[in-house]
């Protein structure tokens, strides 16, 4: 499949080797055509200079017969714009958007426009990497509201219903990893020793959920 790429950064120079590795056919835009040169030097694909929200850019990067598009360029204006603009205009299937700005992300998401929230999910890898037994999101929605959470259980919970748990939390349990098999809770489902529990929070309240977690029933409720 063809692939258009707006933003030539190292996000940008990354995704489009990686793309091309797979087989694809890539195009690359920028507007500074020193950008280029962030490109592996066998990179085969077309490297067109201009705006990502030129219509005439597009067209000769090839978005007529592109099946992707991401605009992973520094700014959020240009990346929503050009999103917008290969989906509404160019009809293009999968399309993404980088987005610094979580609040902003949210809101494009309701138009349709799927994206990339930055600082949550740069976050999120850096809580893995330094804090590799803390609590770290396994999957955050791409405006950075909503995560689901493995959540550290004290062993004081065994033998009581994850309805419990949840009425203590404050959070809502997604499912439970079990002997390796997930398992989706029913109101009874009773917490048992090695359970990995996921639960869903809301972002900013994933320290209190986790503290409560952390005790055992008699002092978490």
């Amino acid at each position: 499949m063809h692939v258009v790429i707006m933003g030539c950064g190292r996000v940008g120079a990354s995704l489009a080797a990686a793309v091309e590795r797979l087989g694809n056919s890539v195009a690359v835009v920028d507007k500074d055509q020193h950008a280029f040169r962030r490109l592996s030097t066998d990179f085969h694909g077309q490297q067109v200079v201009g705006g990502g929200f030129d219509r005439r850019v597009l067209v000769k990067a090839g978005i007529e017969r592109a099946s992707a598009f991401a605009a992973v360029s520094s700014g959020d204006n240009s990346n929503i714009i050009s999103a917008r603009v290969a989906r509404e205009t160019f009809g293009v299937e999968h399309v993404v958007a980088r987005i610094y700005d979580a609040k902003r992300a949210e809101v494009y998401e309701r138009l349709g426009i799927p994206t990339v929230a930055t600082v949550p999910w740069t976050t999120d890898r850096l809580m893995r990497t330094l804090l590799p037994d803390g609590v770290a999101s396994a999957w955050r929605d791409p405006t950075g509201k909503v995560a689901i959470v493995a959540l550290p259980v004290h062993e004081g919970w065994v033998g009581h219903t994850l309805a419990e748990l949840e009425q203590a939390t404050g959070a809502r349990i997604a499912f439970v990893m079990r002997f390796g098999t997930g398992v989706l809770p029913a109101p009874k489902t009773v917490v048992q020793a090695d359970d990995q529990v996921y639960v869903a929070a809301l972002s900013g309240t994933i320290s209190d959920v986790t503290a409560a977690a952390g005790q055992p029933p008699e002092e978490a409720s």
